[in-house]
């Protein structure tokens, strides 16, 4: 009867342990899993606001060249007149077109970088949360199965 009652007893202690260690695992899995939502989210939201970014530099992009469209129109009848002003014209605001196109370049990728940066940020956040809860997992099993 005492083998029984001992192996009854270390039976239950087993079983305990592995509901312990069962009730770790599911916790630590829901916190990664919330870290990976979280950047996942974080990173959605990203996308969007660089998307925006991008997008109103195109409509300034847009604007500014229909204006110059609707400033040549006048500037070709007056052209006949005068040629060597329209060529200057045409070579000034070609310089001012060049200009105007790498400003949109360098703003658009810095609005990239500011993007990557925060995404990196971000990632480096749930990294650190994964790690602080495998680190607690190893900790809360060596708790279990010394004693």
């Amino acid at each position: 009867m005492d083998d029984r009652k001992s192996a009854e007893e270390t039976f239950g202690q087993l079983a305990g342990k592995v509901v312990e260690t069962m009730t770790v695992w599911a916790d630590a899995n829901q916190r990664v899993l919330r870290e990976l939502v979280e950047l996942s989210a974080a990173t959605a939201k990203e996308g969007v606001r660089l998307c925006g970014e991008l997008q109103q530099g195109a409509i300034e992009t847009l604007r500014s060249s229909q204006s110059a469209a609707a400033h040549w129109q006048g500037a070709w009848s007056d052209g006949a007149k005068d040629p060597a002003q329209l060529y200057q014209k045409a070579l000034l605001s070609g310089v001012d077109g060049v200009e105007k196109a790498v400003k949109l370049m360098e703003g658009q990728a810095q609005a990239i970088t500011r993007s990557a940066e925060r995404i990196q940020t971000s990632a480096e956040q749930a990294g650190k949360g994964i790690q602080e809860t495998y680190a607690a997992v190893v900790e809360k099993m060596k708790g279990v199965y010394q004693s």
